[in-house]
């Protein structure tokens, strides 16, 4: 069997049986359920895992509380976070995820889907169409605080789950008002970091940023919509202003990558050592080229890089 075929069999195979198949399957899952939520702990996680990223602390923080509070929210909870690769966009899901079901990211009820990987092949698009929705709904109707992760989405496949996430009461039987989906996008990058070092040249607190400064989020939502190389290409998510939250994250300077560091021997079990982390942050590629304020990459290789230092001693 070709591996093609063997993935389009495997992805729609839950979502055709019926739903003896769920009961079977969660006789087995006791363990796989939601967490009593907390956003202390949920706002404790955030601050002590995320650095240089106040925006996202604080928009996520109080956007997943109060629908993680409410019985029957009006629709699905719809994030969509920006920003270069290593700032923690990845890492943001993961905290959401742990904070809301006892087995994180590797809970059933958390799906990501990553469009290279899910959906690599153009001409299958309609199928994939197809295969999405039923996934969706046949998850959502088992599991109505089911969670979605879409990175980099296919341009094909946004407007197909538009009618999931609007102020609809149910879709065949199934309301999605308790499920939360989150985009992740490089998209909009080069506006979140020209505002970002705007601020910096001008002398300001980092701290001082917000979604609104310089039009960043209308900025953001618009270059989305216009952009013909990003999946968010004339969405119906957009011009319908079904995305409920646009967050940006900034570009890292020196002490944010440090702080990187730092926390990376911790998870190794390392004596955290100051020196050597300002070495290993230091020694990672910075940009514009003139003030290299800004990590070229970010946290996305501290760990890498500091191995090498390890291995120099």
């Amino acid at each position: 069997m070709k591996s093609g075929t063997f993935f389009v069999l495997f992805f729609i195979l839950p979502v055709a049986t019926e739903a003896g198949f769920w009961d079977i399957f969660d006789m087995f899952n006791k363990d796989d359920d939601l967490l009593s939520f907390n956003s202390k702990d949920l706002e404790n996680d955030l601050r002590k895992s995320l650095f240089g990223q106040h925006i996202a602390v604080d928009t996520v923080l109080k956007a997943v509380s109060w629908f993680m509070r409410e019985t029957d929210p009006p629709k699905a909870l719809v994030l969509s976070i920006h920003g270069q690769t290593g700032v923690g966009k990845n890492y943001i899901t993961k905290i959401i995820a742990r904070n809301i079901y006892k087995l994180g990211l590797k809970s059933n009820h958390v799906h990501t889907f990553i469009s290279g990987y899910h959906f690599p092949h153009e001409e299958m698009a309609e199928m994939y169409e197809l295969q999405l929705r039923q996934w969706i709904h046949g998850n959502v109707s088992n599991f109505p605080r089911s969670m979605f992760i879409f990175d980099e989405m296919h341009p094909r496949l946004i407007d197909t789950i538009k009618p999931f996430l609007d102020y609809t009461d149910n879709i065949d039987g199934v309301s999605f008002n308790k499920a939360i989906f989150i985009f992740l996008s490089h998209t909009g990058e080069h506006i979140i970091g020209n505002v970002t070092l705007d601020f910096w040249r001008r002398g300001c607190n980092r701290e001082e940023i917000q979604i609104q400064s310089e039009g960043m989020e209308t900025q953001i939502f618009e270059y989305l919509f216009n952009d013909k190389n990003n999946g968010f290409w004339h969405s119906s998510l957009i011009n319908q202003h079904l995305i409920d939250h646009y967050i940006p994250f900034l570009p890292l300077e020196l002490k944010h990558v440090h702080q990187c560091v730092m926390a990376e021997m911790g998870h190794l079990n390392m004596t955290q050592d100051y020196d050597l982390a300002y070495k290993v942050a230091k020694d990672m590629p910075f940009f514009p080229e003139e003030e290299k304020v800004f990590a070229v990459k970010g946290c996305k290789t501290v760990r890498q890089k500091m191995v090498l230092y390890l291995k120099l001693q």
